[in-house]
């Protein structure tokens, strides 16, 4: 294991970004025993940290020289995407331009005449696009990123070049499964999210850890995690609470 990816474990661990508790759902109303915010790296150091360890993920995946624009779906993907140009500059001497999306459509100032989607004006005719952002579950947010980055092109007359996909943390997540009538089915195994988007896309996806190496690493290390409220070392019982999610809701085999 990485010594950046120990570092940004125990970051996750000691900022409370990583948590247990009972009750938690996900956006698409999965339960879950545990959560990652990264919202809560809300510091100048931790915002540069977690830039220099995604920075250190495009480098390991050789793709540094390869990369013109990093884009990251809001809110919590538009810090990333900052973080990681800061650290791209300061850490690997690469200048790349950062570009996050807009909740509602720009049709004023810069934008006059024509809807914006996006912000810093960073996208342009032939830009390698490396989207960031913090986890992987469903990879809806993904998508949704990728169909605006789509209209844009298209209304731009753009060619734009998707090299990959970013993560913080791979959730090692299955997808969500629906019945007839478009309900939840809880306790059901679906798709790989992350291998149904590659299949789907065709763009790579590279993640800084996997949930399942980041709680096991940290619960051999007996690193104080909070759970329910209090910091401590996870037991065993939040253990096989964990690897029995993992077991109905986790990805085999990746």
């Amino acid at each position: 294991m990485e010594i950046y990816k120990k570092e940004f474990a125990h970051i996750l661990a000691d900022s409370g970004a990583l948590f247990f508790t009972q009750g938690l759902r996900l956006k698409d109303g999965r339960p879950t025993p545990y959560f990652i915010n990264l919202g809560l790296f809300r510091t100048g150091r931790l915002s540069t940290l977690i830039g220099g360890y995604l920075a250190r993920m495009i480098a390991a995946r050789d793709l540094l020289g390869s990369i013109d624009v990093l884009v990251g779906p809001s809110y919590k993907g538009s810090a990333l995407a900052v973080a990681t140009a800061q650290a791209l500059w300061s850490e690997h001497s690469v200048d790349v331009m950062f570009e996050y999306d807009r909740k509602e459509p720009k049709t004023h100032g810069e934008a006059t005449g024509r809807e914006s989607a996006f912000v810093t004006n960073a996208l342009h005719d032939g830009a390698r696009i490396y989207v960031v952002d913090d986890v992987g579950t469903s990879m809806a947010t993904k998508y949704a990123l990728l169909k605006l980055l789509k209209a844009e092109s298209s209304a731009r007359r753009l060619h734009l070049h998707i090299v990959g996909v970013g993560l913080a943390v791979d959730r090692e997540q299955t997808s969500a499964v629906l019945d007839e009538n478009g309900h939840l089915r809880e306790g059901v195994r679906g798709e790989d999210a992350i291998g149904r988007f590659i299949e789907e896309t065709g763009h790579p996806v590279h993640a800084l850890i996997g949930v399942r190496e980041m709680v096991r690493y940290l619960a051999d290390e007996g690193v104080p995690i909070m759970i329910g409220g209090v910091k401590r070392p996870l037991d065993p019982a939040t253990m096989k609470e964990f690897e029995d999610y993992m077991a109905v809701y986790g990805v085999t085999g990746r």
